[in-house]
């Protein structure tokens, strides 16, 4: 499943770069979207693989904390993009004669930036504070990756005021950015009922209903994972649910990406005829 994920992700991120005609600001920001979910992924999957095969299941001090930063700032990054994502439909679809004008490379390249230093800003200033947390108690860890709330339980000092920061940061966090996302897609709904040819409107929908459907499963299995004091939440649903997040909804996001969309998947044929050619002229 992790290599079907990072296949499929990559295949993304490659079939963009190659083709000329993918170079748009959805696209762009697919393709940083598609970085991101296999950072996140390579970040738990991998360690947790050589753990099973070698019967060994342990992660040095300071691995384990850069575990944790990695998911959650990949995740920061994700809800970002996904908010960013939302606004470019919003754009296209409610206003598309001023969509270029809009959405100039500049000001794509602007948003993009603002997911990956924002994501990762924001989760380093709570990750400091749980780096500088004394460790005293046993050294098991109730989970197959380093998550915040079983950590915390192995911290020697009283939690309670980092569980309530972390808990309003990730409140207001991902239900400000879900929030502007259902916004935009509120307007987004409104413009396509108003669309006067049955063509354009089942064009319109198709178009957003993939990221919709990424927008749903990603907030609803993060805000059930982590809208809670870390250490008082049920570690074996948890466990379930993180499971479902890291291998399973992260193979489904390239196919509900592509598997409607034409313009992509006719890229995707062009540049494998492209590559079996060159290989066969060299």
């Amino acid at each position: 499943m992790y290599l079907l994920s990072v296949t499929g992700h990559g295949l993304i991120i490659i079939v963009v770069l190659m083709e000329s005609k993918l170079h748009t600001p959805m696209y762009f920001f697919l393709v940083n979207f598609s970085l991101a979910e296999i950072c996140s992924t390579t970040a738990e999957t991998p360690k947790m693989l050589i753990n099973i095969f070698s019967g060994k299941s342990n992660i040095c001090f300071v691995c384990c904390m850069a575990q944790v930063f990695a998911v959650f700032a990949m995740g920061a990054v994700e809800f970002i993009m996904l908010t960013v994502m939302s606004f470019d439909r919003y754009v296209a679809i409610c206003k598309p004669l001023l969509y270029k004008t809009i959405m100039t490379n500049t000001r794509c390249l602007h948003l993009a930036l603002l997911a990956w230093v924002g994501g990762f800003v924001i989760i380093f200033s709570q990750s400091v504070v749980v780096w500088t947390y004394p460790y005293c108690k046993h050294n098991v860890i109730d989970h197959f990756f380093c998550d915040i709330g079983p950590l915390l339980r192995l911290a020697c000092a009283d939690t309670t005021l980092m569980e309530l920061i972390g808990l309003i940061y990730g409140a207001t966090f991902m239900w400000g950015s879900f929030g502007f996302s259902l916004i935009s897609y509120t307007y987004i709904v409104a413009t396509i009922i108003g669309i006067p040819s049955a063509t354009g409107r089942s064009k319109a929908f198709f178009t957003c209903a993939s990221h919709l459907t990424v927008v749903i499963i990603f907030y609803t299995a993060d805000m059930f994972m982590y809208l809670r004091p870390s250490t008082h939440g049920d570690t074996e649903v948890n466990k379930v649910v993180s499971l479902v997040r890291t291998s399973f909804i992260p193979i489904l996001n390239p196919f509900i990406y592509t598997i409607r969309n034409k313009d992509f998947k006719a890229a995707a044929w062009r540049a494998m005829k492209r590559n079996i050619f060159f290989r066969n002229s060299v």
